[in-house]
C-alpha cells in the first residue's frame, strides 16, 4: 500500500482486486455544465476596485477572469442597483426617479466589460435586491404594478446593450425575497416584446419554493429557465429534480478566503452536483474589494481593499476554482452518477466531465474534512473522509487514454503549508486502470487537455493603512462616478459638476423598497471612509442644501462603527447641521443628544462644517465658528469617518479634508 506524507501525492500501478471508480460513458451521460461563476453585489462588494492603481487593478482582474490563469471564472452576476443597502453598501439605480436613466452610474457596468474584454464567453447576470421607491408606486412593494417593474428591469437590460455593448444572458427576479408568478411572466413578455428573448430568467434566488409552483404551473415552468437557489448546503428536494429544469446554486460559499474557504468552495463545487444535480454554483462575493469590518468582509475569492497603494492578495478559493474552471467550459457535460460521478470510498467526491464532441475528459476529485471545509451557510451534519488508495477505471471512449496530465493542491491546516494548483507529472494509466492515494483536503485534477496554468505576476505593494492627511475636491472625476472612497451604506452619491466644479450629490428622495428594512428605513443618508480603526481626527467638508427636494439637513461623523444592515444603529460622535440647531449626538438617529444649540442657515448657498475629535474632547465649527467645544463619551473609542443627510433628500459635499491628530 502506499503511504504520503502531508502534501506529497504517491501513484502505484498494480493488479490487485478492488473496488473501481469508472468513469465511462456505457449509459449515456449526465447534466449539461453551466459554469463556475462570482456575484459582484449584493453589498458593494466591488467598491474599492475600480480606484485602483491600473497595473495592480489589470493583474486583479486577470486572476479573476482570464482563462488559464486564476480563477478563470465562466459567470460573471452583478447587482442591479437599487439605491438600497443590500449588505455592506448601496449600488446607485439606472433610474433614481421615473422620468430619467443614466447607464454611466455605478462601477458594474465597468467590470462586466473587463470581464468580457478578457473572456469573451464569460456569461452575464443580473439581479436585483431592492428598488428605488417610485417602482412601488407608494405601495412598498414591486409587484404593485408588474408591467412597471418589468420595464424598470428590462431598460436595464437594453442599457446594458445600448450604452455598452453587454448582452445579459441571465436575469432574477428579487433576491432572497418572495417572488411573485404574475410578474414572472410579465417579465419574460416585456424582454420578447423588446427584443432580449435571449435573455433567460432565473428563479427565484431563494430556497426551493418555485418548485412546487413550477409543478403545478406548466407556463411558469417553460419560462424558467434555470431554478436558482442560494446557499442549498449541496442538496436539492426530489421535486425540483424530477421537474427535468436546471437547477443552479446561483449563490454559495460566503466565507472568509482562507484555507478554510478554500476548502469549502472546492467542496461545494463539486458536492452541488454530486448531491444535488446543480450545474452551476456561483460564489459570494467575486472579490473582498470593501472596507474591513464591513458584514462580510473578506468573503471574496480573493482580497483587494486598498486601492490607495495597491495591495492584494490572492486566495486559495481562485486556485480551487482554477481545478474546474481552468479545464471545462461551458456546454460540457457531465458524466452519470455511478460512472464518473459520487463519492469516494472513504469521503469526499468526484465528478468527471467531458466536452460536446465528447474527446476530452476532466476529473476533478476532493477529499476536504468536515472540520476544515466548513461553509457560513452549509449543512451542520458532520461526515468521514479518510486517507485512501483509490483506483480509477478508464472505460468507453476514454479507454484507450494512457496519461491524463495532474494538477495538486493540498489546503493546509494547524500550521502546515497549503500547496495550490501544482502541475504534477501526468498520471499513467495501464490497461486503463492507475491508482492513486488521496489524503485529506486535497484537490486533484486530471485532464486530457494540455491547457492550465497558474499564473503570476511580481508581489503587489505591501501592506499599509489608508494614508492621512487625505483631501478630495472631486474636481477630476467623470459626472456620476461614485467618489473614491465614499462608502455609502444607505443613499446613493454621485458626482455632479457646475462649471469646473465638481461635487457630490446624494440623491435619494424617497423611501426606497428596501432589502434590509432597518437600513433604508430610517431614510437616511450615510457614507463611511476611511479606517474603522481611527480614533482622534478632524473631518470638514463644504455642503450646500437644494432649494428644492432638499435635506433637512447634513452630519459628519467620526469613530463611526457600523454599516450595513446595522447601519441604523451605528454608534459615534455626530455632528448634525440642521437649518435652525446643531446637535452633536453619539447615534445616527439624534436620540443620544450629548449638546444641541443655535445654527441658522438657508438653502442654496454653500457652508463649510467640520469636527475634531481627540481623546475624549470634540471642537466643532459651522463656517470657521466654533459653535462647540467640549467633553464627548468616551466610548466609541475608534470608528471610521463619516458623513451623510438627516433625511432622504438632495445635498451637495465638496472638499472633503480628514487629518490625524495623533
Amino acid at each position: 500500500m502506499a503511504k504520503a506524507m502531508f502534501g506529497f501525492l504517491t501513484v502505484l500501478f498494480i493488479h490487485w482486486t478492488c473496488a473501481d471508480i469508472v468513469f465511462d460513458d456505457a449509459s449515456g451521460y449526465g447534466r449539461r455544465f453551466d459554469g463556475i461563476g462570482g456575484l459582484s453585489g449584493g453589498g458593494a462588494t466591488s467598491k474599492l476596485l475600480i480606484t485602483y492603481p491600473e497595473k495592480q487593478r489589470s493583474e486583479i482582474l486577470d486572476f479573476l477572469f482570464k482563462p488559464n490563469f486564476g480563477a478563470s471564472l465562466q459567470i460573471l452576476k452583478v447587482e442591479i442597483g437599487g439605491d438600497i443597502q443590500s449588505t455592506d453598501g448601496t449600488e446607485a439605480s439606472h433610474m433614481h426617479y421615473s422620468w430619467e436613466e443614466n447607464y454611466e452610474r455605478g462601477y458594474e457596468w465597468w467590470l462586466m466589460k473587463e470581464a468580457k474584454k478578457r473572456n469573451p464567453s464569460i456569461k452575464l447576470y443580473g439581479l436585483p435586491w431592492g428598488f428605488p421607491g417610485w417602482v412601488g408606486e407608494g405601495s412598498g412593494s414591486p409587484y404593485h404594478n408588474v408591467f412597471k417593474t418589468a420595464d424598470y428591469i428590462v431598460r436595464w437590460v437594453n442599457g446594458a446593450k445600448k450604452t455598452h455593448n453587454l448582452t445579459i444572458d441571465y436575469i432574477g427576479i428579487w433576491n432572497e425575497t418572495p417572488y411573485n408568478i404574475a410578474y414572472i411572466k410579465t417579465l419574460r413578455k416585456v424582454l420578447d416584446g423588446r427584443g432580449f428573448q435571449h435573455t433567460q430568467i432565473i428563479a427565484s434566488d431563494n430556497k426551493w419554493k418555485i418548485a412546487e409552483d413550477m409543478s403545478k404551473d406548466k407556463e411558469l415552468k417553460d419560462i424558467v429557465y434555470s431554478i436558482g437557489v442560494h446557499y442549498p448546503g449541496t442538496q436539492s428536494p426530489k421535486q425540483a429534480q424530477q421537474l427535468e429544469k436546471i437547477l443552479w446554486s446561483s449563490e454559495d460559499y460566503c466565507q472568509k478566503n482562507d484555507e478554510t474557504g478554500g476548502a469549502c468552495w472546492a467542496r461545494v463545487l463539486n458536492r452541488n452536483y454530486v448531491n444535488g444535480y446543480m450545474t452551476s454554483t456561483i460564489a459570494w462575493d467575486l472579490i473582498a474589494s470593501y472596507y474591513t469590518s464591513l458584514p462580510g468582509w473578506g468573503m471574496g475569492l480573493m482580497t483587494a481593499m486598498e486601492p490607495w497603494n495597491g495591495h492584494y492578495v490572492v486566495s486559495p478559493p481562485i486556485w480551487t476554482s482554477a481545478h474546474t474552471t481552468q479545464f471545462t467550459e461551458i456546454g460540457w457535460t457531465y458524466l452519470k452518477h455511478g460512472h464518473g460521478v459520487g463519492t469516494l470510498p472513504q469521503g469526499g467526491t468526484y465528478v468527471g466531465l467531458t466536452n460536446p464532441k465528447r474527446d476530452q475528459l476532466t476529473i476533478v476529485m476532493e477529499t476536504m474534512t468536515f472540520e476544515h471545509s466548513k461553509c457560513v451557510w452549509d449543512a451542520k451534519t458532520p461526515f468521514k473522509v479518510n486517507p485512501q488508495n483509490v483506483t480509477l477505471s478508464l472505460g468507453g471512449k476514454w479507454s484507450g487514454v494512457q496519461e491524463m496530465n495532474m494538477w495538486f493542491t493540498q489546503l493546509g491546516f494547524d500550521g502546515k503549508h497549503s500547496i495550490l494548483f501544482e502541475k504534477r507529472p501526468p498520471l499513467k494509466f495501464i490497461k486503463g486502470k492507475a491508482e492513486v492515494f488521496l489524503d485529506v483536503n486535497q484537490m486533484i485534477t486530471l485532464t486530457t487537455l494540455d491547457t492550465g496554468n497558474k499564473g503570476a505576476y511580481p508581489a503587489p505593494p505591501p501592506h499599509i493603512e489608508f494614508p492621512l492627511p487625505y483631501s478630495d475636491s472631486f474636481d477630476s472625476y467623470n459626472l456620476y462616478q461614485e467618489p473614491h472612497y465614499l462608502s455609502q451604506q444607505i443613499g446613493s452619491f454621485e458626482i455632479l459638476a457646475e462649471g469646473k466644479n465638481g461635487f457630490v450629490r446624494q440623491m435619494v428622495t424617497q423611501m426606497t423598497i428596501p432589502w434590509c428594512k432597518q437600513a433604508d428605513g430610517i431614510q437616511k443618508a450615510y457614507n463611511v471612509f476611511g479606517d474603522i480603526k481611527w480614533t482622534d481626527i478632524s473631518v470638514e467638508f463644504d455642503f450646500r442644501i437644494p432649494s428644492k427636494n432638499g435635506s433637512s439637513g447634513v452630519f459628519v461623523a467620526a469613530r463611526a462603527t457600523k454599516g450595513g444592515c446595522s447601519s441604523a444603529g451605528t454608534s459615534g460622535i455626530f455632528f448634525h447641521a440642521l437649518p435652525d440647531k446643531f446637535v452633536l449626538s453619539t447615534d445616527i438617529q439624534r436620540q443620544h443628544v450629548v449638546k444641541s444649540g443655535d445654527l441658522s442657515y438657508g438653502p442654496g448657498s454653500w457652508h463649510n462644517i467640520a469636527l475634531l475629535v481627540k481623546g475624549s474632547s470634540a471642537k466643532l465649527t459651522f463656517d470657521q465658528t466654533t459653535v462647540y467645544f467640549g467633553s464627548i463619551p468616551t466610548w466609541p473609542t475608534a470608528g471610521w469617518a463619516a458623513l451623510g443627510t438627516d433625511s432622504y433628500g438632495l445635498a451637495d459635499f465638496d472638499n472633503l479634508k480628514i487629518n490625524s491628530l495623533m
